[in-house]
């Protein structure tokens, strides 16, 4: 069986925080691939300031030069609310070789209860949670905790920083920051 992580977000935008986490994943639980699929519309939060095209493209700049990490784009194509459940489903039976792991940050973890359909999901795929600071990891789910570098980053204080024509420098890759300025994303302005 082939063994493949799913790392699924909004990537609004993709950041170093969301390469570590995969990594460590594939190197904690043996992956042969780690797959980013960006939802189309995420059914636990609003995504503003970038397409979902936009957000596809970031993702696969984001990952070009890993070998170990591919792009998934099933929730992008089917449009729509993006619920896991449905996607893991499709490509359950697509692909009935490849055992799918999800992995979600520990802030996702205490949200599991309230997933679509997730006593149903929990039943044909495992979940690996990468711990982050302040936030509770126990969960009636079974989810494989692993340790991981930690960083206080995320997308929203990302997107405040681009409109705020900060530096995105060392947390997101240099190809994202420069598709963030040329696309003129989250109220950037473009390189000088």
């Amino acid at each position: 069986m082939k063994k493949v992580g799913i790392l699924g977000g909004t990537f609004n935008p993709p950041h170093l925080g969301h390469l570590i986490m995969a990594n460590e994943a594939y190197h904690s639980a043996g992956l042969d691939e780690v797959r980013f699929m960006p939802n189309f519309i995420a059914p636990h939060k609003e995504v503003a300031g970038a397409s979902a095209q936009q957000r596809l493209m970031m993702t696969q700049l984001a990952i070009s030069g890993y070998s170990h990490f591919k792009v998934e784009d099933a929730e992008v194509k089917s449009g729509g609310v993006s619920y896991s459940f449905d996607t893991l489903t499709k490509l359950t039976e697509q692909e009935p070789d490849t055992e799918f792991f999800f992995i979600i940050g520990g802030d996702m973890v205490e949200g599991l209860p309230t997933w679509h359909r997730i006593d149903d999901l929990v039943e044909f795929v495992r979940f690996i949670g990468v711990k982050r600071p302040g936030y509770n990891t126990e969960t009636p789910y079974p989810v494989m905790m692993i340790d991981s570098p930690e960083l206080l980053l995320s997308s929203t204080m990302l997107r405040e920083r681009a409109a705020a024509d900060r530096p995105l420098t060392f947390l997101v890759p240099e190809k994202v920051e420069r598709f963030i300025r040329k696309e003129r994303l989250y109220g950037s302005q473009p390189n000088a």
